[in-house]
């Protein structure tokens, strides 16, 4: 019966529908059910589902913003995985979401090469985007699956999480690039890349990687 409700649910772009009481193996055949190629996004907390399907320039964002930090992982030549919005989960905790955009860096070479992942004994991504989080605010999730940063933009800011003691403090530096002043320069770059195009943008934005790089060895020389 839910799967024949569900298939009848249309989620607006923007909106979201909520369900509860949802069973964690209701949850594995609602996810079976609407496949993996598809707009709307999963969270789910301790047996309520939230169905969301993003605006538009919601999905502009989060892809010239991956776009960005794909640009910067490989200027700096660091091997990476970035999974999108795969879904993450763990049924002891009976949690899980869907991120926008998801990176494993540091621990990308535990997961090179695996075809599923199983958070249980898999380490999660080290690092997440959430764009537009007015409609998907969940960091507790994020939290309890032991996501050490969460990238969170909204309104053209971009706020970095990173994981202290079980829970996110808000931090002007990232994990993952230290050594970049990322709050001010993500949102510059996404912004121009609304006038400039994205190739444009792209390679203006290696560039400016290039000369942080060329400038902090200088400064360590």
């Amino acid at each position: 019966m839910m799967l024949l409700e569900l298939k009848r649910i249309h989620v607006p772009p923007g909106q979201r529908v909520l369900l509860r009481d949802v069973t964690w193996q209701e949850l594995e055949t609602i996810l079976e059910d609407l496949g993996e190629h598809r707009a709307a996004r999963i969270a789910y907390d301790r047996g309520i589902l939230e169905i969301m399907a993003p605006l538009p320039e919601h999905e502009d964002d989060k892809e010239i913003i991956g776009d960005l930090v794909k640009a910067l992982l490989e200027e700096l030549d660091i091997e990476f995985r970035c999974l999108g919005s795969t879904t993450f989960k763990n049924q002891v905790m009976a949690k899980g979401i869907e991120p926008d955009q998801c990176f494993y860096i540091k621990n990308e070479a535990k997961i090179r090469g695996k075809k599923r992942l199983d958070l249980t004994v898999d380490p999660p991504p080290d690092l997440a985007l959430e764009v537009d989080i007015t409609s998907r605010t969940h960091p507790n999730i994020y939290e309890a699956l032991k996501v050490p940063e969460l990238w969170r933009f909204d309104k053209g800011k971009l706020q970095i999480n990173v994981l202290q003691d079980g829970h996110y403090v808000e931090s002007q530096k990232s994990l993952n690039f230290p050594k970049f002043k990322l709050i001010e320069t993500i949102p510059q770059y996404l912004e121009q890349s609304t006038t400039a195009g994205r190739n444009a943008t792209l390679k203006a934005f290696r560039l400016w990687v290039q000369k942080q790089i060329q400038q902090q060895s200088l400064n360590n020389s």
